[in-house]
């Protein structure tokens, strides 16, 4: 495949609509297996998007080239493009999935943020802060017993440490924090942290994603029970709406696409290297429309089966965008040593937020589960725990972690950097 004047070739744009479908029917196929009750659910999408970026997809320079070898398909693709096209599905994916939670969830979501709002702050803090000592332990253990330079070191286990948890905002302020010195270059060091990131990206996604199906399993919990539960701590607010409101269409797309757009300019306003980033936006927002559900004689929430198709469809396309090119990255720069570090910086903080959230916060299974999710802002484990859980609730505990963790980690990954400088 070539591309000619910046534009892509039909074939290549026929091979990549392909690929989207083909990564989806096999994932969701993956995701259908079940062992002992456990079943990867859509992020078996996200393991077949990983293993198509691994032998169809590898670096070069800041872009990708995606490789076919079959008879008509023999030529070479440079995806500025094909890079490009995968981040629009991975963010529209995120517009799409975050947007309908924060809708679903809006109408208990502050009912359960008034009764539980220390909780959520201690614990988003605690998940962040085990994580960044576990980072700074890894760190040492590394200088020492490998003899790596410790501003190297540094730099890989920072970008370990935001690929541990999946977060987007730690790796850019991680990023945006190095700076030139005697041995590297500021590019040098961005490319380092960027290798982290790549490498534990995939257990930060997988192993949270697992967390939340075992937990329940593990504890022998009745999940009727603890949806009572859930309920109890956050009621639904009584549904506003009388069938007279005015709408802008009949499935509410359109009221859904002002939330999205209002959610996506919010998310990018910054202050300093924080923003709340299109997850936090989008998020917040359409929280709020969820939750009054009309403005005056206007409905604004979209229609419950419209909710769950997007969220579906978005979980779907942003595991599909992001498993693409980090499968292509964790073949080229995978090392065991540091593939176990983001192993442990995924582990640790997410097993001490449980046992401190369940123990000394004396939070409901499920609410424990949706603020571990939000501490480890890790958004396709929010998407596996509303199946497992069967309810959308949980969302609610998550939005309410997520702002909290997402500003500890940014400030952490910045301490870090500048430690080990």
């Amino acid at each position: 495949m070539v591309l000619f004047g910046g534009l892509l070739s039909i074939k290549a744009i026929v091979f990549l609509t392909f690929s989207v479908f083909a990564i989806a029917a096999v994932g969701y196929l993956l995701g259908r297996i079940t062992i002992n009750g456990v079943s990867l659910g859509t992020a078996g999408v996200f393991i077949i998007a990983l293993l198509f970026g691994a032998f169809f997809y590898t670096p070069l320079g800041n872009q990708l080239v995606v490789s076919v070898t079959s008879a008509n398909l023999s030529e070479v693709l440079h995806t500025s493009y094909v890079s490009g096209a995968l981040k629009i599905v991975e963010n529209i994916g995120l517009v799409l999935f975050v947007t309908s939670v924060g809708f679903i969830a809006g109408p208990s979501f502050f009912g359960d943020l008034k009764k539980n709002f220390k909780s959520y702050i201690l614990l988003g803090l605690l998940i962040i802060a085990v994580g960044g000592i576990a980072c700074a332990a890894c760190c040492v253990f590394d200088i020492r017993v490998f003899g790596r330079d410790k501003e190297e070191v540094g730099a890989m286990l920072v970008g370990l440490l935001s690929g541990s948890l999946t977060s987007t905002p730690a790796f850019s302020a991680a990023k945006a924090t190095v700076i030139d010195s005697a041995k590297y270059t500021a590019d040098q060091l961005e490319s380092i942290v960027a290798v982290g990131h790549g490498i534990a990206y995939l257990f930060g996604v997988i192993g949270v994603v697992l967390f939340v199906q075992l937990v329940p399993k593990f504890v022998g919990a009745d999940m009727d029970a603890e949806r009572s539960k859930l309920s109890e701590s956050a009621p639904e607010a009584p549904c506003k709406l009388n069938g007279k409101e005015m709408e802008i269409d009949v499935f509410g797309f359109g009221i859904f696409s002002i939330v999205a757009i209002l959610g996506i300019f919010i998310g990018s306003i910054k202050v300093g290297n924080f923003s709340l980033t299109t997850t936090g936006g989008c998020l917040i927002l359409a929280l709020v429309f969820g939750h009054f559900q009309k403005f005056g004689n206007i409905s604004v929430t979209p229609h419950e089966s419209t909710l769950k198709v997007f969220r579906e469809l978005g979980l779907m396309f942003f595991l599909m965008g992001a498993g693409v090119a980090g499968g292509a990255s964790f073949v080229r720069y995978f090392e065991w040593v540091y593939f176990i570090y983001g192993i442990i910086m995924t582990l640790v903080p997410m097993i001490a937020g449980f046992f401190f959230a369940k123990f000394v916060l004396k939070l409901n299974l499920l609410n424990n589960l949706g603020s571990i999710c939000g501490g480890m802002t890790s958004t396709p484990a929010l998407g596996t725990l509303i199946s497992t859980a069967g309810t959308e609730k949980v969302a609610g505990a998550y939005a309410s972690t997520y702002p909290i963790a997402l500003v500890a980690v940014v400030v952490v990954s910045q301490v870090l950097i500048i430690i080990f400088r």
